[in-house]
């Protein structure tokens, strides 16, 4: 590459891509120079199984689908996805065979670059080798535990129970097999064929009791073996359901639409299946599939700014298919707009459970008959997200509001008089919009008043102060005698609130350090890294702090996964008694890490 303005183009657009958006301005300059602009047409193999890599393969346009050698899709990757690593970290051979699925442009990071980022960076490091989810590494079904592929715990029977009562708990249940356990202990299993086989075909009784027709200490697997017994046992076998038994208690049972749900299911799928939805019912029925994915990421041990960025994924998604049937119905908008999202969202660390937090800048040629078009899309856009699953805020905080959609010279003055005029309500509106990101649009909207207002909040250390104050009301839940502070009463007496006091000072800690260094990144690891790289916080404060929001957030995700797997809607709130000694006191030490972070803050008046 040796035009300026490729280069530039290339530079805006891995601004806005991680690990790259982690880099120094000065060495990712550097970087983007580094890379090779190449063009595919539709059906267009990138490279083929087998052959030499060139280097890292970065999607700027189009799609792209990765197959497997015995030609299985493994992903679907639009833009910002990255593939092609999998063989750069090996012998240097594609493991996979790639194609553009559609008129694409892809970005190539040669492979000599690459490995010196890998050894060089550490959030490269961290991105590409923690169990990334690109090309199915973590979701391999055959290396995968038993434990990660059961759905849900077992439904049962006792053994003296009617075939009638059976069936119809299976057919209350949803489900093809009861387990049939007496006094704990693991009799057999009874499966629909059982009951064609055994019950109707044989003219018997509806009053049969189950142990008369069950499967009798039928083979099993614990619950640590892998993927692969599934499977060989299946076709060996001919057999649709295996238990899971561990000292000779049913724990969980595979069947074969468990394993059939974990390969369909992908970030890449789900991201395939909203992009091409007709309606909002049709999402819908994708975004339920959420919280199987977070079980299936958080059990292939993916980092968890890996699992939330994947989650995030789709929710833009939908966003933005969201926006495009609006403008559809709507028409075309009268003058260019941007939709940005902020919270969780914004900052792209949405978990399980997650509320719409959004926002609307129209260009300033509008006229004022035009806001009406702007308010019916908010209202299009707003109501598709709450009914998929994307609940309506609490406080407000979305486009429909009309104080949320606004020309941008209101914008401007929003943000001016927030800086100018720190009281409580500016503080907390300034946080919240400090995460904004661009979702769709026009995007070239907000990155000029994006780097003005960082500029002037930055230089007025009355706002700074305010801001560091306003990010130590959220504190650790730490207690007494190296214990923790519990919720006292209600619903979710003697739990954590892993988001409130969990995760949010943290994000309040690292929303101090990008304003500190003018930094625009909006997620919090990639602020903690890039305050470190900038100088704001020490080096061993920034590791120190990295570590123990990886652990606190770890801990959150691991929580809803364990939820979801006992058939609950995942939540915020874990109860320590549910961790073992060793898992309390490290997440204990994680808060007090935490909590010196915040008192640095406090006794300085300035992050560090």
């Amino acid at each position: 590459m040796t035009h300026d303005a490729p280069n530039a183009r290339i530079l805006a657009f891995l601004e806005t891509v991680h690990p790259y958006d982690t880099l120094p301005r000065d060495e990712l300059a550097r970087v983007a120079g580094s890379f090779v602009r190449r063009e595919f047409p539709a059906g267009a193999e990138v490279y083929h199984e087998g052959e030499p890599l060139l280097g890292l393969y970065l999607v700027k346009s189009g799609a792209v689908e990765v197959v497997d050698a015995s030609g299985a899709l493994v992903s679907i990757l639009g833009p910002r996805n990255s593939f092609g690593e999998r063989g750069l970290m090996r012998d240097g051979l594609a493991v996979t065979t790639a194609r553009a699925t559609e008129e694409s442009v892809l970005i190539l990071l040669p492979a000599g670059e690459f490995r010196r980022l890998l050894a060089t960076s550490p959030a490269f490091e961290r991105f590409f080798n923690r169990g990334r989810n690109i090309e199915g590494r973590g979701s391999d079904l055959a290396t995968r535990k038993v434990a990660d592929l059961m759905a849900r715990k077992p439904i049962i029977c006792a053994p003296d129970a009617s075939v009638w009562q059976a069936a119809k708990m299976m057919r209350d249940q949803h489900i093809s097999s009861l387990g049939v356990v007496e006094s704990g202990r693991f009799l057999g299993i009874l499966t629909n064929r059982d009951l064609t086989n055994k019950v109707l075909a044989e003219g018997r009784d509806p009053a049969t009791p189950v142990h008369a027709v069950m499967t009798a200490d039928p083979i099993s697997l614990p619950p640590d073996a892998l993927g692969s017994d599934v499977l060989h046992l299946m076709l060996e076998r001919r057999i649709g359901h295996l238990p899971v038994v561990r000292d000779g208690e049913l724990v969980g049972m595979i069947t074969q639409t468990d394993l059939t749900r974990f390969q369909a299911v992908s970030s890449a799928v789900l991201v395939r299946d909203i992009a091409t939805a007709e309606t909002v019912a049709d999402m819908a029925a994708v975004t339920a599939r959420i919280p199987q994915l977070l079980l299936q990421l958080v059990g292939g041990n993916n980092a968890h700014e890996i699992v939330t960025r994947l989650i995030t994924d789709i929710a833009d998604t939908v966003t933005r298919r969201l926006l495009a049937m609006a403008e559809a119905d709507l028409g075309a908008p009268p003058v260019p707009y941007l939709w940005l999202a902020c919270g969780s969202q914004g900052r792209q660390e949405q978990t399980g459970v997650s509320d719409q937090d959004n926002c609307i800048m129209i260009d300033d040629a509008m006229a004022p008959g035009d806001m009406e078009y702007f308010q019916r899309l908010a209202r299009f856009v707003c109501d598709g997200l709450n009914a998929v699953g994307y609940y309506y805020c609490p406080g407000e905080m979305m486009a429909t509001n009309p104080k949320w959609c606004q020309p941008m010279r209101v914008w401007r003055e929003y943000f001016a008089g927030w800086v100018a005029k720190p009281d409580p309500m500016a503080q907390m509106l300034a946080s919240v919009m400090f995460d904004l990101r661009a979702i769709g649009g026009a995007k070239a909207l907000f990155r000029d008043l994006q780097a003005e207002t960082l500029d002037n909040a930055a230089r007025n250390s009355i706002f700074v102060a305010h801001m560091i104050s306003n990010s130590l009301k959220h504190t650790p839940p730490l207690g007494l005698l190296r214990g923790f502070a519990t919720i006292r009463s209600g619903e979710h007496r003697n739990h954590i609130d892993m988001k409130l006091n969990g995760v949010v000072p943290v994000v309040d800690l690292g929303r101090i350090y990008a304003l500190r260094g003018r930094l625009t990144v909006a997620n919090t690891r990639a602020r903690l890294l890039a305050a470190e790289e900038a100088g704001v916080i020490s080096v061993s404060g920034a590791r120190d702090l990295i570590e123990a929001y990886d652990l606190i957030a770890e801990s959150r995700l691991k929580n809803q996964a364990a939820l979801v797997k006992m058939g609950r809607k995942p939540d915020n709130f874990l109860a320590p008694s549910d961790l073992s000694d060793f898992e309390r006191s490290h997440l204990r030490d994680a808060f007090v890490v935490v909590r010196t972070m915040q008192s640095s803050a406090a006794g300085r008046g300035a992050p560090g």
